[in-house]
């Protein structure tokens, strides 16, 4: 009913365009007027909660609670999350200046008030406290199906990966959970960039009220949209830095290029809980921009297999290379899920034979590489069942937004415009909560993205079936010629079986559109014409 009544308020504010004084009973509004927009607006600070006044009902000091929402302009930059990041740790700095500052996203929330307490026991820690940047702790989510069919756990990024990373310089920063030390957003732990006020420093201490006339007036003019014009530092030498859109992976790469080292913290119980997106487009859309800033720092002038190498050593170069390249992992998940489907359909084999020795070598790598991959998982407290979706959404990935995000970026590149392909799912929450409960695949849009994963699903069966009629007529060893095809063919087929369902067999809202399964069937057409000319 709270929630209801809440809904209702909201909707009158945002159609009459004004906030009654009732609700407006600290002045948080009284800023706002017919020209302002979420794009356009002055800046406004609020503090909420003075610690030297406010109290609770059991009398304990309060902490201060500070609204802040930075001016905008249409014609200025915003730089996004970072942007948004370095104007909170600026007027954080000239308020309170806290020497600890926790990152978190705006879905996510505390499950352990221990949590606080376990970063600092690091960062207070006299042996390593002078090199330490920041103290990570792992993403983790409520409300994942079972099985987590989109693979939203990700867990070899914030649990597996980072547990190695720890070994060597510690883990990347990811975006949310983490506990900064204020002095790494100003240059390296044995090289200080001083700011350009005092006040900003990190050591600077505020001796006034944070009600002051001169505090409140310093922070709004740090917090205007204009004020990095004159100081260009700001995103480059100081604070979180600006050049990708993953601002997170590309702040905590640079901190450790200047010599700051990071700790990861996986207590049993999670520190922070936030919600996983319940619909395919959602999830390919988040990692398509993911995809294209990788690709901007791997491409960049502190490129990982470069200035990585150099600045942090070859380990922890490799492991943020890693991350850097995965876009360019569409180009041989592309092969495999083309290549051998269209070399059966003209009869050629592209793999060794069975009789081989080669051929075992393909096999080695094949069973290794799944078995090492599987034993990881479970090791790292996952199932069995959860593993498969998550090579799964490896290869849906590599056909969809890994790929379209390399084709973004070269475009972006070469100074081409680009279509962003964002679009939303159409479906209501109530039918995406039950689908995902379900664990099925909610498609919902007839998003380009999908185009090739469809491609990819209606090619593979075809070559199944081509190869096992080849193999069951043909005297002359077909089945030892298309072993291998039959194999990664096969493969592919079981890992469809959710496409296929959103193609033929289900009915509801959650399907692959129609208009997706007829490009889908005309591109493999194409595909198959070409590969007569390329097979010949």
């Amino acid at each position: 009913m709270r929630y209801e009544e809440m809904k209702r308020r909201v909707e009158e504010v945002v159609e009459s365009g004004q906030v009654p004084e009732l609700i407006d009973s600290l002045g948080i509004f009284r800023l706002w007027t017919h020209d302002f927009t979420r794009h356009h607006h002055p800046t406004i600070i609020q503090v909420l909660l003075e610690s030297e006044k406010e109290r609770d009902e059991s009398g304990n000091v309060m902490p201060n609670l500070i609204y802040l929402s930075r001016e905008k302009s249409r014609v200025s930059p915003h730089h996004f999350k970072a942007g948004a990041l370095n104007t909170l740790l600026r007027v954080s700095g000239v308020m309170t200046n806290s020497p600890i500052i926790l990152a978190i996203d705006c879905d996510m929330y505390s499950n352990d008030p221990k949590t606080p307490l376990r970063a600092l026991c690091y960062l207070s820690d006299p042996k390593i406290k002078s090199e330490l940047g920041f103290v990570q702790f792992p993403q983790r989510f409520k409300g994942i199906n079972k099985s987590d069919i989109y693979a939203c756990e990700l867990k070899r990024l914030f649990h597996i990966n980072s547990t190695g990373f720890d070994g060597l310089k510690g883990p990347n920063h990811v975006g949310t959970g983490c506990f900064f030390n204020r002095r790494a957003f100003f240059g390296g732990p044995h090289n200080l960039v001083l700011p350009e006020i005092d006040e900003l420093g990190p050591y600077w201490i505020s001796r006034k009220p944070i009600k002051a006339q001169e505090i409140l007036a310093l922070a709004h003019k740090v917090a205007g949209c204009n004020y990095e014009h004159d100081y260009t530092n700001w995103g480059v030498k100081t604070g979180f830095r600006y050049g990708s859109l993953v601002e997170d992976y590309y702040t905590g790469y640079r901190l450790h290029c200047e010599g700051w080292r990071s700790i990861f913290c996986n207590p049993k119980r999670a520190a922070f809980y936030g919600d996983v997106p319940m619909s395919l487009i959602d999830v390919l859309g988040q990692q398509k921009r993911w995809s294209i800033g990788l690709l901007e720092v791997a491409f960049s002038r502190y490129s990982t297999l470069t200035y990585g190498v150099n600045s942090m050593g070859l380990l922890m170069g490799l492991g943020y290379s890693h991350y850097a390249l995965w876009p360019l992992w569409s180009i041989p998940l592309a092969i495999y899920g083309f290549l051998p489907q269209l070399a059966i359909l003209h009869g050629v084999s592209v793999f060794p034979k069975a009789s081989d020795p080669w051929f075992l070598l393909y096999i080695f790598l094949v069973m290794g590489a799944y078995g090492q991959d599987l034993l990881d998982f479970t090791l790292g407290g996952g199932t069995v069942g959860r593993w498969w979706n998550d090579q799964r959404m490896w290869m849906i990935r590599g056909l969809s937004s890994f790929f379209f995000g390399l084709v973004e970026f070269s475009l972006k590149t070469l100074k081409i415009s680009t279509h962003g392909f964002n679009l939303t799912s159409k479906i209501n929450d109530d039918e995406q909560t039950k689908m995902y409960e379900r664990e099925m695949f909610d498609f919902g849009v007839a998003s380009p993205m999908f185009l090739p994963m469809a491609t990819a699903a209606v090619l593979n069966p075809l070559a199944l079936v081509q190869g096992l009629f080849g193999l069951f007529t043909y005297r002359g060893g077909g089945g030892e010629v298309l072993a291998m095809e039959l194999l990664v063919v096969g493969f592919v087929v079981v890992n469809s079986i959710p496409v296929y369902e959103a193609m033929v067999l289900r009915k509801d809202k959650g399907r692959l559109p129609k208009r997706v399964c007829c490009s889908a069937v005309i591109l493999s057409s194409a595909l198959y014409v070409l590969g007569y000319f390329f097979f010949k």
